[in-house]
């Protein structure tokens, strides 16, 4: 692969960026300053620092978000902030994009990645992936309520697939689904004549939202958890 190309692939700079780096002696690989962005390096092994920063290569990238309220999950909204523009403008060169959506005012996990066809397979039908939300809702959720909505309960011409309710209170809890209607949770406490207050994904899959990460900040996926979303998928859809 080119220097040039791999290092916008990146979101590091664009090919004229790399250039001038290159003729302003601003690149090493292996330790050796070059002076041009076309030669070819190795992706995959060689150690390439740009402007003092080593560059970690990686083919696509996962990226976890504490989604705060009033965000969008879009990669582009005429009338609002959106999730990308939580990240730093280097990885709004690559391509990512969020892998499902939360409303604008529920919060916690989301997947962002730039693997086209993971969040594919993570986001079809038969993949059955789980996502866990803590909810607050307005009024007390009766054990007739639990028993309608994890049996399954239409929801406006669709009846939902069969969930987990477990409370901690009489209007606090965590619901399980593997499905992703839109605004499927609020519809399913209005089916039991309630409503949501607060709503915030917990996990996706085997992704569990990170305790350290505040409200707005993000990380990359660990490569254990990246190997544990890859497999997830690969035994579901086997």
């Amino acid at each position: 692969m080119r220097l040039d190309k791999f290092l916008s692939e990146t979101g590091e700079a664009t090919r004229s960026e790399v250039s001038k780096a290159a003729r302003s002696g601003l690149i090493s690989v292996n330790g050796n300053v070059v002076s041009r962005a076309d030669i070819h390096i190795d992706p995959e092994k060689d150690e390439i620092v740009y402007c003092d920063k080593k560059i970690v290569y990686r083919r696509f990238s996962y990226i976890m978000l504490n989604k705060p309220e009033g965000f969008v999950s879009a990669t582009e909204d005429g009338q609002g902030p959106t999730v990308l523009d939580l990240l730093p403008p280097e990885l709004n060169r690559i391509g990512l994009f969020p892998c499902g959506r939360l409303d604008k005012n529920t919060i916690g996990l989301m997947l962002l990645t730039n693997n086209g066809p993971l969040a594919h397979k993570l986001l079809a039908p038969k993949s059955h992936v789980t996502k866990k939300y803590a909810f607050e809702s307005k009024f007390p959720i009766s054990e007739a309520d639990i028993s309608a909505l994890e049996a399954g309960i239409d929801i406006g011409g669709y009846v939902t697939a069969p969930c987990r309710v477990e409370m901690s209170g009489e209007r606090e809890g965590v619901i399980t689904i593997c499905e992703g209607k839109y605004h499927q949770i609020k519809l399913m406490l209005t089916a039991v004549h309630n409503q949501i207050k607060r709503l915030e994904r917990i996990s996706f899959g085997p992704l569990v939202l990170d305790p350290t990460l505040a409200r707005g900040q993000w990380r990359y996926l660990a490569p254990d958890e990246q190997t544990q979303l890859e497999g997830d998928v690969k035994r579901k859809i086997q």
